[in-house]
């Protein structure tokens, strides 16, 4: 489409295509940042361990894991969306269904827990598996109900499909954090989805009661707490009630003498085997010790750029289903970092949650990728109306967006 007047200018318009380079370098920053601190907080206990007695060996495996995810999310972006929409029934079932083989033979037992499936020379968490799944179905089953949301059962539907997968993470893989963490989720998705402020009061209000009257029969209950039959979750909410445990204690004393830029990166003495494994959720500490109170708000700024990006792609996303899509990603990236950053300054009891794309781990990593790939897969579906201006005479072309 084009106009002109009697000045011989003449606009015309064109659809261009969008894709978030701003959040993809983010993410390789942080991912860089990662490997650097992980290698600095593992090292000592690679070399030192006798099964291992490499100082590269996590960060060589994290490397790895680092860059094949990296690769299957730039992938993964050029796909659309839609089409992938098309299997987010079957990866809702596939999420439970792999929870409940943990159960089966097939079901690998590792520090206590029996959270991993080992399918040939793979294996992983398929609590992760749930919380891809609930990203991506409960959205669509939301469009589909229409009008019908709005009623109370239609969003008590929507409640209880992500409590199911919550309560499958908590019996099914012994892993109560990840439920709550797919729960939050799945909060998210259906604050976001119908905005209500009466909605917002009532929830927050009830979260509010239900916590004080939490820590207030806890608190009353220290003796019951501390009995050795009460499980490994109810110990670890008896020592934060104490004060918290060995580990905390020692990440606290990490974050405390790192001062504001800390001892350098590779001084750390907690990771000296003072903290065991740090190169899991104790990861914060070391970054706090290693570059001080500047290096963990650089870290913050990252985590809070690349959280914001994904803000963007959510508010101008093509429809409501990339929209809520986006949030749901948003709001795992967000509660995760939230819970880590809790239980390591000793605000919440110990869960054993990692920091994202900065503590050890494989699995983690391929599957905040491949989130991150959906919500690309969304930025690359923004489409935006360009004018362009031309000169007939002079042929110049300017550009304004």
């Amino acid at each position: 489409m084009s106009r002109s007047n009697n000045t011989g200018v003449r606009t015309r318009k064109r659809i261009i295509g969008y894709y978030d380079y701003n959040l993809l370098a983010c993410l390789i920053l942080l991912l860089s940042f990662g490997l650097i601190v992980l290698y600095s907080a593992s090292a000592y206990e690679a070399y030192a361990s006798a099964n291992i007695s490499d100082n590269m060996y996590f960060f060589r495996h994290q490397l790895r894991n680092s860059a094949i995810a990296l690769i299957w999310a730039v992938l993964l972006s050029k796909i659309s969306y839609h089409f992938m929409a098309r299997f987010a029934g079957a990866l809702y079932a596939a999420g439970f269904v792999l929870m409940a083989l943990v159960q089966s033979p097939l079901g690998v037992e590792e520090l206590g827990a029996r959270r991993w499936l080992r399918i040939g020379p793979i294996q992983f968490q398929p609590s992760e598996v749930a919380k891809i799944g609930v990203i991506v179905f409960l959205p669509m089953v939301l469009l589909k109900m229409g009008k019908k949301y709005k009623s109370w059962k239609g969003q008590l539907l929507i409640l209880s499909m992500g409590a199911l997968q919550a309560v499958g993470a908590w019996k099914l893989t012994e892993n109560l954090s990840t439920g709550i963490i797919i729960f939050l989720i799945t909060v998210v998705i259906w604050l976001v989805s119908y905005p209500d402020i009466k909605k917002y009061l009532i929830f927050g209000g009830g979260i509010a009661v239900a916590g004080v009257g939490i820590l207030l029969y806890l608190k009353d209950h220290l003796n019951l707490l501390e009995s050795e039959d009460g499980g490994f979750r109810i110990q670890r909410i008896y020592e934060w009630l104490s004060g918290g445990s060995y580990q905390i204690h020692q990440g606290l004393y990490a974050i405390g003498s790192g001062g504001f830029f800390g001892k350098g990166l590779g001084n750390s003495t907690q990771k000296l085997g003072t903290i065991p494994e740090a190169q899991n959720d104790m990861i914060f500490s070391i970054v706090c010790e290693e570059l001080g109170v500047f290096g963990a708000i650089l870290l913050l700024l990252m985590f809070g750029y690349l959280l914001y990006r994904l803000f963007m792609i959510a508010q101008n996303a093509p429809d409501l289903y990339g929209t809520l899509v986006v949030t749901g990603v948003f709001a795992h990236i967000a509660i995760q970092v939230i819970l880590n950053l809790l239980v390591v300054l000793n605000m919440m009891p110990a869960t054993g949650i990692t920091l994202p794309f900065i503590s050890y781990g494989g699995t983690s990593m391929m599957f905040l990728m491949t989130e991150l790939g959906i919500a690309l897969s969304v930025a690359n579906s923004i489409r935006f109306k360009e004018t362009v201006v031309v000169q007939e005479h002079e042929k110049n072309v300017l550009t304004n967006v």
